[in-house]
């Protein structure tokens, strides 16, 4: 994977960087701090696994998963129940089993977590942000809400991986490599934006190119071009807007699945990052 390559191909240097500025932040940020902070603006789980109504989210229902998130002719999947509840969330699951479901794509009984779910990405978030997004998902309240099973046409791999050992975040001053790093395995905005081929988001050859079709209540969002060839005609100013209000510079507005209401939480040193990665991007034709 694109992504994967470029953080196996972190020097020594970044790779001591990245640990001093863990241990930095962390002395300044909490785990639940950070887990806040990720899950509410960056990582935006609740975009999937909030049931939402005519007027957004069902109050009372943070993370109680939602029916029919994703209807394709290969498969019909739902968002799971990730509350603490017992029975029908993942309140009886340890830290390690969560874990493994978020980077590797495996739940407890060993069966496989298929597509939506971006696992491929997910493999590439650090020990600290998916401990930390444990340690949030801890304290959200249970609520008994059974989700249906998803169901694939399309066999499911055996495994994403190896199994996870241990992930080194890349420090924020290599604004290119945290910014890759945020709208990869944190964001993945680079799996949405990316066109889809029979083994999904084709992020190998044509990433960020655009033309994911997203078929919801508000009809039919087609994702954007988000390399050079498609954000060359705004200023960060502009795309910043666009990420965190959903409001172009015409004055339109962006549909669902886009998670602005989420991003309108991030902070600015991480939405320039992400810009700064995406204007360095191959330049894709694609959806502009």
């Amino acid at each position: 994977m694109v992504y994967g390559a470029k953080l196996r191909g972190l020097t020594l240097a970044a790779g001591l960087a990245a640990m001093a500025g863990f241990v930095e932040t962390a002395a300044a940020e909490t785990a639940l701090e950070r887990g806040a902070y990720l899950m509410r603006s960056v990582v935006a789980c609740g975009n999937c696994h909030t049931p939402k109504g005519p007027k957004g989210e069902l109050p009372g229902m943070e993370l109680a998963g939602m029916s029919n998130l994703d209807v394709r002719a290969f498969w019909t999947t739902h968002a799971p129940n990730i509350t603490q509840d017992k029975e029908t969330g993942i309140g009886a699951w340890s830290d390690a089993q969560i874990i493994a479901a978020i980077r590797e794509g495996k739940r407890p009984d060993g069966t496989i977590i298929g597509p939506p779910m971006p696992i491929g990405l997910y493999r590439n978030l650090s020990d600290r942000d998916v401990r930390a997004i444990v340690a949030y998902l801890r304290q959200v309240k249970p609520v008994k809400n059974a989700i249906p099973k998803s169901e694939y046409k399309i066999p499911l791999p055996p495994a994403y991986g190896p199994p996870v050992i241990t992930v080194a975040e890349p420090p924020k001053s290599d604004k290119l490599a945290y910014g890759a790093y945020l709208a990869g395995p944190a964001a993945h905005c680079i799996e949405c934006h990316s066109p889809m081929s029979k083994k999904g988001p084709d992020i190998e050859n044509q990433l960020g190119a655009g033309g994911l079709q997203f078929k919801g209540p508000w009809g039919v969002s087609v994702s954007a071009n988000i390399t050079p060839t498609g954000l060359g005609k705004y200023s960060d100013a502009e795309l910043k807007a666009m990420i965190t209000t959903g409001k172009r510079a015409n004055g339109t507005h962006l549909k669902p699945p886009m998670p602005y209401p989420y991003y309108a939480h991030m902070r600015d040193e991480d939405l320039e990052a992400i810009i700064a990665y995406l204007r360095s991007l191959p330049a894709k034709q694609g959806l502009q």
